[in-house]
């Protein structure tokens, strides 16, 4: 998923460029550091620029850190979907159930796999998938349920777990938003049977693009290898080559940024939660808006995004004048965001506005603010003082949920 589809997804108008009007306080803005513009200059001046020793040991690391024991480096968080589809033998004629409320750059993947994506509604307060409402939407096509953790909070996955057993699914973990999140103790990417990381802005470790995919499974670990890509070594293998690959394969300059950045983690995690309390501070005086919710099995939540929901006195035209107003004072920001099953790809499978009241509700009234290591807590009082005032532009109310 590249920044601007990212940017597309959430409706955000452009900025102006040299010579224009540029935004002043940016929606999102990588950690780079000068340790990670050192590891990609000693990456560019090695033998091997494409696919190679460092995308392995980005691999190794990567699933060091989760614990998981195969770790597979793919250009995106959508492709890694897909390749994980593919590993499953999930195409044309089977189902897949996934959340509305997510990034259309990951479940197009089910549409790409030839599979239909199956769409259930989400909870209210954490904005993540219900399993309940999942399994209602179970039938005899159904292959595999993607579940993810919505802006870093993870979703139910004791009851996720049980859920695919139960009915014998595979269980893939979209946790392209929610790095260093923990549920139970224990960190999102370890819960289903394959889980899907991505590296784009504006994630914590951004790679400019790329993703990782993780599984415990050696079958689904070496069929992702060979949808992924063939080893020169490999083209004379008959087992090999009996899948044609779709050479998406992460080139060791993208690593060399990945693995410094997977280092640096811990570091870039506690600085976004510095501008996550200094968010907290100066919103607690914006009546009209839903507080921040942790749901009672979260250990730690690492937002993707801070993330303000309105009160219901609030429409989706009142949302998107803020919006508008925050981005006449150069504050970048963004509806969070158009759910799926309005978008014209899903429209045309039959989808309409009112299929999923609750993604729509949470959708309509959302608004992501810029959330990145380099906001100073003056900006962050300025944006925050911007909204409130957009918002009595708009006519706030009481926080009626």
């Amino acid at each position: 998923m590249s920044d601007a589809d990212f940017l597309d997804d959430f409706d955000l108008g452009e900025s102006e460029g040299e010579g224009g009007e540029a935004t002043s306080i940016l929606l999102s803005d990588p950690d780079i550091t000068v340790i990670e513009l050192q590891a990609v200059t000693e990456a560019m001046q090695a033998p091997r620029l494409s696919s190679g020793p460092l995308a392995e040991q980005f691999e190794a690391e990567f699933a060091a850190y989760l614990g998981r024991k195969y770790a597979v480096a793919v250009p995106s968080g959508t492709l890694g979907l897909l390749y994980t589809l593919k590993a499953y033998g999930i195409g044309p004629g089977d189902e897949v159930i996934a959340s509305p409320y997510s990034f259309r750059e990951t479940v197009h993947a089910i549409s790409l796999s030839g599979a239909r994506p199956v769409f259930a509604d989400i909870d209210y307060w954490a904005g993540t998938l219900v399993p309940a409402k999942a399994e209602a939407k179970i039938t005899d096509k159904t292959k595999a349920i993607v579940a993810g953790n919505t802006n870093g909070h993870p979703a139910p996955w004791t009851d996720f777990q049980e859920l695919a057993r139960k009915h014998k699914l595979a269980l893939i973990e979209d946790s392209t938003e929610a790095i260093g999140s923990r549920y139970k103790g224990a960190l999102v990417g370890t819960f289903g049977d394959t889980a899907v990381f991505d590296f784009s802005q504006p994630f914590p470790i951004v790679c400019g693009e790329g993703g990782m995919v993780v599984t415990d499974d050696i079958d689904v670990a070496v069929a992702l290898r060979r949808f992924r890509s063939h080893k020169l070594e490999e083209r004379s293998s008959v087992v090999v080559s009996m899948s044609a690959p779709y050479q998406g394969a992460m080139s060791d300059i993208t690593a060399a940024l990945g693995l410094t950045q997977l280092r640096r983690l811990e570091e870039i995690l506690e600085q976004r939660r510095t501008v996550e309390h200094l968010y907290q501070k100066y919103v607690q005086s914006f009546e009209g808006i839903k507080d921040p919710f942790i749901g009672p099995d979260v250990t730690e939540v690492n937002w993707f995004l801070y993330v303000v929901h309105l009160g219901t006195r609030f429409s989706k035209s009142s949302r998107d004048s803020i919006v508008e107003d925050l981005k006449v004072e150069k504050v970048e920001s963004a509806g969070y965001s158009t759910p799926l099953h309005v978008q014209r790809h899903y429209f045309d499978l039959g989808y309409r506005r009112g299929d999923f009241l609750v993604t729509e509700k949470v959708a309509d009234r959302a608004v992501a603010l810029p959330f990145h290591t380099h906001l100073s807590e003056e900006e962050i009082e300025f944006i925050v003082a911007t909204m409130k005032d957009a918002s009595v532009n708009v006519g706030a109310g009481a926080a009626i949920y």
